[in-house]
């Protein structure tokens, strides 16, 4: 029968947590002596069950600032990707396509499993995005926006949706807010929005799998198409500078 050693068990646990999203990207761990007594174990035991987390890039120790949990969940999928989409624009259409497929499962399963902490979360997500729409926050709006998503995929209890959910915000952010900035000039597609997100608060809050999952896939429905319009309304704003440029050059 095989022994797990304590070291072991302690690294064990810390990564769960950083799976599961109770430990995030860029959280500072408390100082050593405190997380020791938290988990009850020696120093030193902690200590080594650092150094393994550390071994895997998971946390990094910096002289005299403590551990901090590191990015490398999200950015070993992020970094090779963003490369990828800025020499191949044509990649957006099939990161959306993907975004439709996660967004919708997310909600679904959310919807089957949350528990009564998740919902806060939600909730509190909610109304702060609800805030800013209120106000015309659109600086508030577009954390808001991820921020509710995210709390949606974690509450759908499967760390790889959570991740992937976090590593796509982190992968297209440019580009939402770009498009939150367009929907914020027309609104009627603003207040779509807006109900669109309510649609999938109510839906996840009331546990209706189907319809949340629904929801969730129309929203991503309205925001392909919504981003085609920016980048078509983008383009003809260049071609119309261009225009201009090459008129004030004529002799």
């Amino acid at each position: 029968m095989d022994i797990v050693r304590l070291p072991d068990s302690v690294a064990s646990s810390l990564e769960k947590r950083i799976l599961e999203g109770s430990l995030r990207a860029g959280e500072r761990l408390p100082p050593e002596r405190e997380l020791a007594e938290q988990l009850g174990v020696s120093r030193p035991s902690l200590r080594e069950a650092l150094q393994k987390l550390a071994a895997k890039g998971l946390v990094r120790t910096r002289q005299g600032g403590g551990t901090v949990v590191t990015d490398r969940l999200q950015a070993s999928f992020v970094d090779p990707w963003r490369d990828m989409l800025s020499g191949h624009p044509t990649l957006q259409h099939d990161l959306l396509e993907f975004r439709h497929m996660l967004e919708g499962q997310a909600a679904q399963l959310a919807a089957e499993r949350a528990n009564d902490f998740d919902i806060e979360r939600i909730d509190a997500a909610f109304n702060t995005l609800e805030a800013a729409y209120e106000h015309g926050d659109l600086e508030v709006c577009i954390k808001a926006d991820v921020d509710f998503h995210q709390a949606v995929a974690e509450a759908s209890h499967n760390v790889l949706i959570a991740h992937l959910s976090a590593s796509l915000h982190r992968l297209i952010h440019d580009d939402v807010e770009r498009n939150l900035r367009y929907l914020h000039g027309h609104p009627g597609k603003w207040r779509q929005l807006r109900e669109q997100h309510h649609e999938i608060w109510a839906k996840t809050r009331a546990r209706t799998p189907q319809a949340a999952a629904a929801a969730a896939r129309n929203h991503i429905t309205f925001v392909q198409t919504t981003m085609s319009e920016t980048a078509l309304e983008a383009s003809r704003l260049e071609s119309a500078k261009r225009r201009v440029r090459s008129e004030s050059q004529a002799p």
